[in-house]
């Protein structure tokens, strides 16, 4: 089945690729499990996963999705029947992630009014933001998801290139008169901490690292196959993938 629409560029896939990968999984759970996982020791390995099984993975997946010219659903039946079950599997994934998603969404959307201070706002700016999500995709790939796209990453980008910047400036002084600087913290992020590092430690934070990269990149849940669908076939799969997983990387590391 030809599809009806495609992106315009790769400029375009790229920025919606990356909309799609960059999320809650950057932005707060990441930090966290740098702290939890020895600062600069989690970057190190999550790094070199990213750059292994996470660009081959997204490379994958949206080879298939060109390939096939079908959604997640359809991809695997169509490279061979005995692969449909495959594609019900990675749709399950992005609809269990939608049930909270949208309620982070709907939180997001009210924020920017005023602050949630009753128990049915959150489920009227569900709504709304589910109403918002739907709207951008009935518009169609090049109309709805790239245009939009093209406009919210570079604001996005800009946002948290912003608050980086400006907590590196914070300070903190706690009862003990201790002052905290926000550069302080930028250091333990980065420095690599060994203490009490044993194999079963190490392990744990191999598994949070490969954890992360699929949650991060949106790899395996038929997201990436979707998008690489509407990829048009001059466009180069590994340019592309590379560009996603450095934007991606680069927005979880500020």
């Amino acid at each position: 089945m030809k599809k009806s629409s495609s992106f315009s560029g790769s400029l375009g896939f790229v920025l919606a690729a990356a909309g799609s990968a960059v999320g809650v999984g950057n932005i707060w759970r990441f930090p966290y499990l740098c702290a939890k996982d020895g600062g600069g020791l989690f970057l190190l390995i999550y790094l070199v996963l990213v750059l292994t099984f996470g660009f081959t993975l997204l490379t994958t997946d949206v080879a298939i999705g060109r390939r096939t010219k079908q959604n997640a659903l359809n991809a695997f039946a169509t490279l061979n029947k005995k692969w449909r079950f495959l594609g019900y599997l990675t749709f399950l994934v992005p609809t269990l992630i939608m049930t909270y998603y949208s309620v982070i969404g709907g939180w997001i959307t009210k924020y920017f009014a005023s602050f949630i201070t009753s128990p049915v706002s959150p489920i009227v700016f569900m709504l709304l933001f589910l109403a918002l999500t739907a709207w951008v995709v009935y518009c169609g790939v090049e109309k709805g998801i790239e245009k939009f796209s093209r406009y919210i990453m570079p604001g996005l980008l800009l946002l948290i290139i912003g608050i980086a910047i400006f907590s590196l400036t914070l300070s903190y002084t706690d009862e003990s008169g201790v002052t905290r600087t926000g550069m302080e913290g930028f250091l333990v992020y980065i420095t690599p901490d060994f203490t009490g590092l044993t194999v079963q430690r190490f392990l744990n934070i191999v598994l949070d690292a490969m954890s992360q990269l699929f949650f991060s990149l949106s790899v395996s849940m038929g997201i990436m196959i979707t998008y690489g669908s509407y990829l048009q076939k001059k466009e180069n799969i590994q340019k592309n993938a590379l560009l996603i997983v450095v934007m991606d990387t680069m927005v979880a590391l500020m």
